[in-house]
């Protein structure tokens, strides 16, 4: 009788192991589109990624960069004070973005340009995303708003 229970009992667990290893397979694979790592120009610039890989870009628009192209294709750059890297986006800009402002982009590094299927700019006067100010403040060009 106690063999039965034992048997039963590693089944049970065997049974839950296996659940518990697919479903964390199955959440990694739904997962693996939606986890955009963050990059500075300057990290981009010394270890530029690969043309398939999408991930974050973030920084200034650079003071004179900004070109509007025919129709809604529009060109610039992104700095962080230590690199700069040049951007292309088709589609219509946030409100809000401007030159010398913070914004984050969303694409692929394709042969020294940036892709970048979605922007997002500063939504007030101060903000700046966190990782935006985070670069800043390593190349030591970040100047708080607030004085």
């Amino acid at each position: 009788m106690k063999s039965l229970k034992k048997q039963r009992r590693i089944q049970i667990i065997a049974l839950a192991t296996v659940a518990l290893a697919l479903s964390t397979a199955l959440i990694g694979y739904a997962m693996r589109d939606g986890i955009n790592f963050f990059r500075a120009p300057s990290q981009i610039v010394a270890e530029p990624p690969g043309p398939a890989e999408v991930f974050r870009i973030g920084g200034l628009v650079a003071e004179g960069s900004l070109i509007r192209g025919q129709g809604e294709s529009i060109r610039f750059a992104v700095t962080d004070g230590g690199a700069t890297v040049p951007v292309v986006f088709t589609g219509v800009l946030p409100d809000l973005f401007e030159e010398n402002q913070g914004m984050v982009g969303t694409g692929r590094y394709i042969n020294g340009v940036f892709e970048a299927f979605e922007i997002l700019a500063k939504h007030d006067e101060t903000y700046m995303p966190a990782e935006v100010v985070d670069a800043l403040k390593e190349q030591g060009v970040y100047q708080d708003p607030n004085g």
